[in-house]
């Protein structure tokens, strides 16, 4: 009898010595890594969040450039006109003066309206 007894008892002790061979990976992950796992993800959506505010930061900039340059384009290119009309006539000098200076402050709101598109471009292409 004491032959079985012993021989069960190793029996037992392999079962058990299996069943904990079956337990290591459950108990190698531990809470930490879910932590770990949860605080990447607020890091991530942080960084997001911050990625959308500096794009929307880049819209409003680019939209305000913008239309001031549509407005200063517009006043330029009618100065531009109405000197034109007044060339050949009375006020031709008048006409001279205001086509160059319709034409500068023309071209000058052409090229804020298109430096405005340096904003949108400004993406924040980072490589990860």
């Amino acid at each position: 009898m004491i032959g079985l007894t012993v021989k069960s008892y190793l029996n037992m002790e392999k079962k058990l010595f299996f069943l904990f061979l079956l337990l290591i990976p459950f108990l190698t992950f531990s809470p930490t890594n879910q932590e770990d796992s949860l605080d990447s993800l607020k890091r991530e959506i942080l960084q997001l969040r911050t990625d959308v505010d500096q794009i929307q930061f880049n819209l409003a900039t680019s939209h305000k450039k913008f239309k001031r340059g549509i407005l200063a384009a517009t006043i330029g290119y009618s100065v531009t006109i109405a000197g034109g009309l007044m060339l050949g006539r009375e006020n031709d000098d008048l006409g001279q003066v205001l086509l160059v200076a319709g034409g500068v402050t023309g071209i000058t709101g052409t090229i804020l309206m298109v430096d405005a598109f340096k904003y949108l471009n400004r993406a924040g292409y980072k490589k990860r």
